[in-house]
């Protein structure tokens, strides 16, 4: 979880996507070092699941936030994004009415969380590879 805007692929400020990209591996492996038994970097397939809570409504494209995010993560959580086989992003803008059926503590913490916030999950089970 990150109390702050993402920073698009699209900026022309690199100095800021730089410092976003710094913020999200930085709180990623703070995060990692929690669940040390949990997380070890290799070459597993992984699938993210990236959930945006902006204060107001998003003026760009939310497929935009995704490359910076998991750039940040490149060699802190993973030896590359390559690794990456699934992505799911989606924004909850305010007034929007959603309901989740089912809350990991984590994703309730996100919830709770003073917007903007943003919320991002790595999996590892290959149950998306599974094509009915």
């Amino acid at each position: 979880m990150i109390q702050d805007t993402p920073r698009s692929l699209q900026t022309k400020n690199n100095k800021a996507r730089e410092a976003w990209e710094k913020k999200v591996g930085e709180l990623a492996g703070a995060h990692a070092n929690e669940l040390q038994e949990a997380y070890q970097i290799d070459s597993r397939p992984l699938a993210a699941t990236i959930f945006y809570f902006p204060v107001a409504p998003m003026d760009g494209d939310v497929d935009n936030i995704i490359k910076p995010i998991l750039d940040g993560m490149d060699k802190v959580i993973y030896p590359t994004d390559r690794l990456i086989e699934r992505v799911v992003v989606q924004k909850f803008e305010p007034g929007v009415p959603w309901i989740f059926k089912s809350l990991t503590p984590i994703l309730e913490a996100a919830l709770e969380m003073e917007r903007p916030s943003v919320y991002i999950r790595l999996d590892d089970d290959l149950a998306w590879r599974e094509v009915p």
